[in-house]
Order: structure tokens, then C-alpha cells, then sequence
């Protein structure tokens, strides 16, 4: 992780800058792949170890595409070193697809400015020396702006030995350093993520295309209106798209997409124009604006979408939700044209405090086959009496979607009125629920423990809830508005909902 370092030769401002750079920069390295190889795998043995008690040598009886298959494995200095071992080894070496990365190179993290020269050479050195194929290059720890010859190099040697992962970061300093137009030509790229560049002119992507790309990562790139559109109108097989940033709209057409993850960003609007194979929408941290008072509000928009199962945070404070070419607002009649049926896991950031959370009905009633429903509660000082637990009795329609919610949580709970008249409402109207969790917020942000919210939760009327189910009441030890959201956790397909602070 980047180090908070006082930046003693600053002013008071610039520091702040950089240092806001430097947590930027740890939360991309923080999301982008990790190198598909193991740091702590090793060939070197004990004497002996190699052979068993019966003598027999088990290494030498592996095939050589077993072995290729070990070495590409190891980091690439460990996997250079077998290459000494013995004839076989050397030739084994040479048609492993290897998997390079610059913080490998490195006797430790993070890099220093003055690192730059020295991780460049070693790079440069490194994919010199291995005439096989790359199967990854995992570059993060270089400033490129005064590297950018060694930079087209490496991507034109990359893309003749068939690389098909690679993560490009480019370390800050400026964010202006153009992205080379060889990237955008190696046709073999199967996952992509780049970070801190420009995104060229769209006059130098005349024919270019990522035919095999399945993943896409866009972290703090500058981009102009249109070109992530098109970047992904170029890619037919990518089924996961990540972005960080800020963008004035983004307008999706993808017939494979599947997952689209938008978080920390900065987005007037975003449309699924055509996404027939999306199932999941996930935003964190999405707005339009910096500044909370401006008003403005990020739209979304969902034209067709219909395998879309898993959607969230959508935030009422903060965005304006439009289905089917209807915004939803308040006192809008659920029709046809403005439920998503397909929606099974849902997640809400609230402010119960604040006049927007009204809104949340209406959103609500745009799900009505919700199984799982999941509450982020933002910390508001703005008071709204009216949302207690008569005002989510008389809303009407969302009744029905309570009616089938089998899982429910809140996170970043702090016990307050508001809070608890919802999950009055939800624990009355839940007829199938099977499992609740009760995360609180961290006791050093707000003075209240998890054996407090215990006891807030115990006084609870729970003479009228619809049932009886498994309730978890855990205490968060995280940052205040919770953990940040990582690509992984979204992009999980395994993991049916992603969103649950804890599995049932």
C-alpha cells in the first residue's frame, strides 16, 4: 500500500494533492488482478526431497508440459533461475509462458521515484531474456511519462510473444501521458486493466479491436464522450467491464457484457442501451458532481437488460433512476414498462434522515421479485419526521415486494429512529425471511458498540414480526461509510450476491 508520507518540501495544498494521489493510487492496485503467479512457490528443495525412499527421481518423470506448466508459475526471476538447473530445464524455460511483473523485480514496495530507472531496466531486461511466449505482464510501479519509447517497445514485444492478461498502471506524477496505439492492436489480450493514462485521439484507433478481450479494467483514464462506448463496441467476447473515473455518460451496447462494475467515479449518466446478457450492475461511490450541494445527480438508465439479477448501491440522494424510458420518482404507478422482474438481489444506499430516502418506495417497487435485499445506511444529519414506521406502512405496493424477501441486511447501522421504523416494517411484512444481519457502524466513529445495538435491537417489538429467523448482530471495523468496493467481489460470478456482508 502507498505510504502517507508529511511531504515536508510542500505546501499544505499540494501535499493534500498528493497524498489524495497516493490513496487513489492503492485503492487501483488494490482492485486490478493480482500476477497469476505465486511469490511464495519455490523449486529449491531440501537434499533429497526430489527423489523418494525408493529412489525414484518423480520430477524427471513429469511430462515437459507439466513442467511448462510449473514454471509459468513462478515469479519471473524464480523461473529464470530453472533455466540452470539442466538441459531440460533450459528447454523448458524457453516455451514456458512466463508472467512478468515490475513489482516482482523489486526488493520492496512501493516503488520510489528514484526506483523508476532501475524497474524499467529490469523490465526491459526481463523481456529480453525469455524469447517464449507471455502469458501476463503486470506493470505498476513505473512514472511513463519519461519511459515512453521503452513503453512501445515492451507492448510490441508483448503482443508478438502472445500476451493475453496485462495491467498497465502508469505510476503518478501526470495524468496526460497518452496510451500508446500499439496497446489497442494486441489482438491476443484476453483481460485488460490501465491506470493514470490518456485515453489517444479517436483518429489513431482507426482498425483497432481486442477480438479476444473478456475483461476490462479503466481506472482514473482521461477520456472524452464516446470513447469507452466504443472501446467496448470493439470488444464482441468482454463480459466484464470495470471503470473508475470520471466520464461525462456512458452509454453501454454489449452483447456478451455480463458484469459492469462503476465505483469512485464521477458520471453524469449511465445508460444500458442494449445489454442482453447483463446480470450484474454495481455502483459505488457513483455521483455527478464533488460537491454534495450542487444538486446534480447521476442518471441511470436501463433500457434492455433482461438477465440483470444483481443491482446496486443505487442511492436515491444521489441518482435518478429511469426504467424503461420512465423516471421514477415518487407517486409513479409501478406498469410493465417500469419493473425489472429479473432483479433477485438488491442493494440501497439510504440516508433514513434525509427527505431523499422517500424516494426509496418508489424505487422499491420497481423489484418486485427481490430475495435478497441489502441497506447501506449513510450517516445523515438532516431530519425528516416523516419517515417512521407509519409512513412505510402507508406506502402500499412495497408490501408485496417485502413479501418475498428471504434475506435482508443493513450495514453502517447506528441504532437510530429512522433505521429501526424500517426494520420494524421489514421484520412485520417478511413472510419468507430466513436470515437478517445487523451490521453496526465502527464503535470509534460513532461511540455506539455492537453490544448496544444488541441491546436497541432486543427492544424491538418483535411480538409483530411475520416470523422467526436467524438474526447475526456484528460490529464493523472498518472505515465510516464501510470498506471500499473491490472489482474481485463483483466480478465473482461464484458468488451469487455480493453485496452480504456475511452468508446465512
Amino acid at each position: 500500500m502507498a505510504s502517507c508520507a508529511p511531504f515536508p518540501n510542500l505546501d499544505r495544498t499540494s501535499a493534500a494533492d498528493l497524498r489524495d494521489t497516493e490513496h487513489l493510487l492503492s485503492y487501483i492496485c488494490s482492485c486490478v488482478p493480482d500476477p497469476p503467479v505465486s511469490t511464495t512457490a519455490r523449486l529449491a528443495a531440501r537434499r533429497g526431497a526430489a527423489a523418494s525412499k525408493d529412489g525414484v527421481d518423480r520430477i524427471s518423470g513429469l511430462s515437459d508440459a507439466l513442467l511448462r506448466d510449473i514454471v509459468s508459475r513462478l515469479p519471473f526471476k524464480d523461473a529464470a533461475r530453472t533455466s540452470v538447473l539442466a538441459t531440460r530445464w533450459r528447454r523448458v524455460w524457453l516455451a514456458a509462458p512466463l508472467a512478468v511483473a515490475d513489482a516482482h523485480l523489486l526488493d520492496h514496495w512501493p516503488p520510489a521515484p528514484a526506483d523508476a530507472p532501475a524497474v524499467t531496466a529490469a523490465v526491459s531486461g526481463a523481456l529480453a531474456a525469455h524469447p517464449g511466449p507471455f502469458r501476463c505482464a503486470h506493470l505498476v510501479s513505473t512514472r511513463m511519462d519519461a519511459y515512453q519509447p521503452q513503453l512501445k517497445r515492451w507492448l510490441r514485444i508483448l503482443a508478438a510473444k502472445g500476451v493475453q492478461e496485462l495491467v498497465l498502471v502508469n505510476r503518478p506524477g501526470p495524468r496526460e501521458v497518452p496510451l500508446p496505439d500499439t496497446l489497442f492492436r494486441i489482438a491476443n489480450l484476453t483481460c485488460l486493466y490501465i491506470g493514470f493514462w490518456k485515453f489517444p485521439h479517436a483518429s489513431h484507433l482507426q482498425g483497432a479491436s481486442f477480438p479476444n478481450l473478456r475483461e476490462l479494467g479503466i481506472c482514473s483514464v482521461v477520456v472524452k464522450d464516446g470513447d469507452i462506448d466504443s472501446l467496448v463496441a470493439r470488444s464482441p467476447l468482454l463480459e466484464i467491464l470495470n471503470i473508475q473515473g470520471s466520464m461525462k455518460g456512458l452509454r453501454l451496447v454489449g452483447q456478451s457484457l455480463r458484469c459492469v462494475q462503476i465505483c469512485a467515479s464521477m458520471v453524469e449518466s449511465i445508460t444500458l442501451v442494449s445489454t442482453p446478457c447483463l446480470e450484474r450492475l454495481i455502483l459505488w461511490e457513483v455521483r455527478a458532481s464533488p460537491n454534495p450541494a450542487s444538486g446534480l445527480r447521476t442518471r441511470i438508465k436501463i433500457g434492455t437488460a433482461p438477465k440483470l439479477c444483481v443491482l446496486g448501491y443505487l442511492d436515491p440522494t444521489q441518482h435518478l433512476l429511469e426504467i424503461g424510458g420512465t423516471s421514477i420518482m415518487p407517486g409513479i404507478a409501478p406498469s410493465a414498462s417500469t419493473i425489472l422482474t429479473s432483479v433477485k438481489c438488491l442493494s440501497l444506499k439510504v440516508c433514513f434522515g434525509a427527505n431523499d430516502a422517500m424516494k426509496v418506495p418508489a424505487f422499491l417497487k420497481c423489484f418486485p421479485n427481490v430475495e435478497a435485499l441489502h441497506i447501506m445506511s449513510a450517516k445523515c444529519d438532516e431530519p425528516a419526521d416523516k419517515l417512521n414506521l407509519k409512513f412505510w406502512q402507508e406506502v402500499g405496493p412495497i408490501r408485496s415486494v417485502v413479501l418475498r424477501v428471504k434475506v435482508m441486511t443493513i450495514c453502517e447501522f447506528r441504532g437510530g429512529q429512522h433505521e429501526l421504523a424500517f426494520l420494524q416494517f421489514i421484520y412485520q411484512n417478511a413472510r419468507v425471511l430466513n436470515f437478517s444481519a445487523i451490521v453496526s457502524a465502527n464503535v470509534r466513529v460513532t461511540g455506539i458498540s455492537a453490544n448496544q445495538i444488541f441491546s436497541i435491537v432486543q427492544n424491538m417489538d418483535s411480538s409483530r414480526w411475520a416470523r422467526n429467523f436467524n438474526l447475526a448482530i456484528l460490529g464493523s471495523k472498518g472505515p465510516e461509510g464501510g470498506r471500499p468496493w473491490k472489482f474481485q467481489r463483483g466480478a465473482n460470478f461464484s458468488n451469487d450476491d455480493p453485496f452480504a456482508p456475511v452468508k446465512s
